[in-house]
């Protein structure tokens, strides 16, 4: 058997105490829950990781991982479900430019601040879809609104797809789902790839951010985007992630939450249900 050969077999060994070791410390720093079924997929996404270090064998890794914050914020990053696109779940963007953009554009118009947070923005397509959505079909009112006290934050645990949506560039198959009058406005067929215009690309600011630890920003929203995150979280850890985003939404504020996903404890009192998984936090 030659050296490669070698290296693959072991690789392909992922015991039960690292995985375990490895499950809690993704809980610990993100909220995530690997379970024993997803073994599999820890020792797939790992293994980049270890062969980029010239290590064969998961216990010489989880030992790395421990003494590195560099390279253990790199096994957090490659073990990040990102799976987005364009458009995704429609009926909240339908719902956002029927019923919440108007009074939107309102504020902005009289020099109002205006905040919108999409807060698992992954690769950039939930955060771009909802700047769309805002800036509409008609680009003399997308320049008012973008030069307005309007903006959307983007935030993610990975650096890896923060970096791709900045890029605002994506295969022309990943945008076919943007409707066509927004993609006519706002899309831009450059060398077989479709770019984001500037002047909505440009209402979109991106920080790197992780959901479980400290938030660096004070203010509050108008809308809050956190969609098929919680998921992967126990009820515990939704519970506290669903009530520090609704304490950062404005009174009258609109969260919009997966379509598997339903809110408990105090954010299910705060907010009251007004189309399926969108909610509006009360006035008082």
């Amino acid at each position: 058997m030659n050296a490669t050969a070698s290296f693959v077999t072991e690789l392909a060994d992922l015991p039960e105490r690292e995985f375990i070791a490895l499950s809690e410390m993704v809980h610990r720093e993100t909220g995530i829950l690997l379970p024993d079924t997803k073994r599999e997929l820890v020792r797939s996404r790992l293994g980049k990781r270890l062969r980029a270090h010239g290590i064969s064998r998961f216990p010489d890794y989880f030992q790395l991982i421990e003494n590195d914050a560099a390279e253990r914020a790199a096994a957090l990053d490659a073990l990040t479900t990102n799976h987005t696109s364009f458009f995704r779940e429609n009926h909240h963007f339908e719902h956002f430019a029927a019923e919440v953009r108007p009074v939107l554009l309102r504020r902005a118009a009289q020099g109002e601040r205006v905040r919108l947070w999409s807060s698992a923005s992954s690769t950039g397509e939930e955060p771009y879809s909802l700047a769309m959505s805002l800036l509409g079909t008609d680009r003399n009112e997308g320049a008012r609104i973008a030069g307005s006290d309007t903006m959307i934050l983007a935030t993610d645990l990975s650096p890896t797809v923060i970096a791709k949506a900045k890029a605002a560039t994506y295969p022309l198959t990943t945008t076919a789902a943007v409707p066509r009058p927004l993609a006519s406005t706002w899309l831009r067929n450059q060398n077989g790839l479709s770019v984001i215009d500037p002047l909505c690309a440009g209402l979109v600011r991106y920080r790197e951010l992780n959901l479980m630890q400290d938030w660096p920003f004070q203010g509050k929203f108008d809308v809050i985007f956190c969609r098929n995150v919680m998921i992967y979280f126990d009820d515990p850890t939704k519970e506290r992630l669903q009530r520090r985003l609704v304490e950062r939404l404005l009174p009258g504020g609109y969260f919009y939450i997966g379509h598997s996903e339903r809110l408990i404890g105090y954010a299910a009192e705060r907010c009251r249900p007004i189309g399926h998984t969108i909610y509006r936090k009360d006035q008082a």
